[in-house]
């Protein structure tokens, strides 16, 4: 079913401001990458004058990441980074698995426009593109990764469920913008020193997951909110099972 006026899935009434919505993924990446470690003290004002913002959506942001579980908060310390573990990381993919396949199957059912489907299209295409041209770098994994973010984003939007987004917001104890195997000190740890290196070529796993990706955009176009589901959720999982593979430091 695919609706044809209403805009792209954006609740307005329930999106963050904009600033507030930049300084938390700042701040969220700056500290699932180890920028900031755990236990640190996360000063509004230090953070607001890094960022070049004002301090208003930076509050904004920690309250946000202290109800995500990723910081802590006390009068006397006020707010300081939380320690996360591998396994930690695990049950959010787990979690979030579940979540984003019923956000996706439900988006189909509540119906996209044509608009949502072209950005969704747009997106996929944009990581094709990358995949396509047979080249790999530090910059392209971020690149190709932005459109992955932008893919699943856009499916959670359009479920029109707020519940299911304000709880897979809790899952984002990892980075978003890259290899966790690589980026995450919670994981890299773990994997060995060849496992983390940079290839010259797109890596098997993002050759797969952007076939994944093509496969959930064909069926909600084919407005299949059965297989949408089911391939979201096997798309999403596989993330977990190629991290317990090349964690064999553990």
């Amino acid at each position: 079913m695919t609706r044809k006026s209403k805009p792209a899935a954006h609740d307005r009434h329930q999106r963050a401001e904009p600033a507030t919505t930049t300084v938390l993924t700042q701040v969220r990446e700056l500290i699932v990458t180890g920028a900031i470690a755990p236990g640190a003290r996360l000063a509004a004002e230090k953070i607001a004058t890094d960022l070049g913002v004002s301090r208003t959506p930076v509050r904004s942001a920690l309250a946000v990441l202290t109800a995500e579980g990723l910081v802590s908060h006390s009068m006397n310390r006020g707010y300081t980074v939380k320690d996360i573990g591998f396994r930690d990381v695990l049950d959010a993919i787990d979690a979030r698995a579940v979540l984003e396949a019923k956000a996706c199957g439900l988006s189909v059912d509540y119906g996209w426009s044509v608009e949502e489907l072209s950005t969704l299209r747009s997106h996929v295409e944009r990581g094709r593109a990358i995949v396509d041209a047979g080249r790999w770098s530090e910059e392209l994994e971020r690149e190709w990764y932005g459109a992955n973010r932008a893919f699943h984003s856009l499916v959670i939007r359009a479920s029109r469920n707020t519940i299911i987004r304000s709880a897979i917001r809790m899952t984002l104890i990892h980075p978003i913008f890259g290899d966790i195997a690589r980026i995450s000190p919670v994981v890299s740890q773990y994997v060995p020193r060849r496992l983390r290196a940079i290839p010259d070529a797109p890596p098997d796993h993002i050759v797969e997951s952007q076939q994944d990706h093509e496969a959930v955009a064909a069926a909600i176009e084919q407005d299949d909110a059965v297989l949408a589901e089911k391939l979201m959720l096997d798309h999403t999982l596989k993330g977990k099972k190629r991290l317990i593979s090349v964690a064999t430091r553990r």
